[in-house]
C-alpha cells in the first residue's frame, strides 16, 4: 500500500471517528429540543472531539508516565532519530522515556509534523544499536502514514471508556463488562493489522536491512517471559508487539497486531540470502 493511500485511509478513519463521536449527543439533543438543540449538541460534541484530538497525545503520555528525554542524556539516540526522520520525510519527533524495565517503544501524535516517540529504559538497556534503529524506523513509518493519529485517538478514547468503569464502585465489573467491548470495537474497527506489515516493510527500507527490526521484535517477545508488564489493555495498539498475556480475556479483546511469526517471516523474506550472509561472516 502506498503512503498516499495509507494516509488517505487513516484521515478517513479519523473523520468517521469524529462523526461517530458526535452522533449520540446530536440524537439526544434532537430528542430533547428538536433540530435547534441537536445543532447545539452537535457543535459541543465536535468541539469536544477536536479538543480530544488536539490533546490526546499528552493524555497518553501522561497515562504512560513518560518524561522528556533531553539531548544531553542520549545524544546518539537523538542523532539516530533525526537521521531516520529525514529519510522518512517527517519532522523529527520529540523523544520521551518510560522508566521501566520492559523493552518497548511507541509513537503518539497527529502525524508527520507533530509526533512523539517513546522508548523505555528497558529497551535502551537491552537492545543493540541495529535493533533500536529498526524499532525507531518502525515508529516513524507509523508517523509518516498517519497511523499514529488514528492509534493515539482510538487509544485515548478506549482508555477513557475503560477508566469510566472505575467510577461505578461496587458495579465496576458490570460496567466494565459493558464498556470493554465498546472500547475494543473502537480499536479493532479503526486499526487493521495490515498497518504493522506496512510499517515493518517501511522500517526495513529506512534502515537498509530488515534484520534489526526482526531481531528487536523477537527480543521483546522473549522479554515478556522475564520482565513483568502492566498497563491498560487499551494501549495494546501502541506497542511493537502485543505485550499482554494472551490468556487474559480482556487483553485479547484489544489485540490488533498480526501474529509475530508471520511478521518475522515477511521481514526475513525481504533479504532471502540472510542465512548465507551469516555463514560467510
Amino acid at each position: 500500500m502506498s503512503v498516499r493511500l495509507s494516509t488517505a485511509r487513516n484521515l478517513l478513519k479519523l473523520g468517521l471517528l469524529f462523526v461517530v463521536f458526535a452522533l449520540p449527543p446530536s440524537a439526544i439533543g434532537y430528542a430533547v429540543g428538536g433540530w435547534s438543540a441537536a445543532t447545539v449538541f452537535l457543535f459541543a460534541a465536535l468541539l469536544t472531539a477536536a479538543t480530544i484530538y488536539t490533546y490526546c497525545d499528552r493524555f497518553v503520555l501522561s497515562m504512560l508516565g513518560a518524561r522528556d528525554l533531553v539531548i544531553g542524556e542520549r545524544p546518539a539516540l537523538h542523532s539516530t532519530v533525526e537521521t531516520l526522520a529525514a529519510k522518512a520525510g517527517v519532522v523529527k519527533p520529540r523523544l520521551y522515556l518510560i522508566s521501566d524495565g520492559y523493552p518497548r517503544s511507541l509513537s503518539v501524535g497527529r502525524g508527520p509534523i507533530s509526533s512523539s516517540v517513546v522508548i523505555s529504559l528497558g529497551l535502551l538497556t537491552a537492545a543493540s544499536p541495529a535493533e533500536l534503529e529498526g524499532l525507531i524506523a518502525h515508529e516513524l513509518a507509523h508517523v509518516r502514514n498517519h497511523d499514529v493519529a488514528v492509534q493515539t485517538a482510538s487509544v485515548a478514547m478506549a482508555s477513557t471508556l475503560i477508566e469510566l468503569s472505575r467510577l461505578a464502585g461496587f458495579f465496576q465489573r458490570g460496567l466494565l463488562f459493558f464498556l470493554a467491548p465498546v472500547a475494543a470495537a473502537v480499536e479493532n474497527l479503526l486499526l487493521s493489522p495490515k498497518r504493522e506489515f506496512a510499517a515493518d516493510s517501511s522500517a526495513a527500507t529506512l534502515c537498509g536491512s530488515p534484520h534489526g527490526l526482526a531481531d528487536a521484535l523477537l527480543r521483546i517477545e522473549q522479554a515478556g517471559e522475564l520482565v513483568s508488564f502492566a498497563a491498560s489493555p487499551a494501549t495494546e495498539p501502541l506497542y511493537p508487539i502485543n505485550p499482554f498475556d494472551r490468556e487474559d480475556r480482556l487483553a485479547r479483546m484489544f489485540e490488533t497486531h498480526p501474529p509475530l511469526p508471520e511478521r518475522i517471516k515477511r521481514l526475513r523474506a525481504l533479504d532471502p540470502d540472510w542465512r548465507e550472509k551469516l555463514l560467510v561472516a
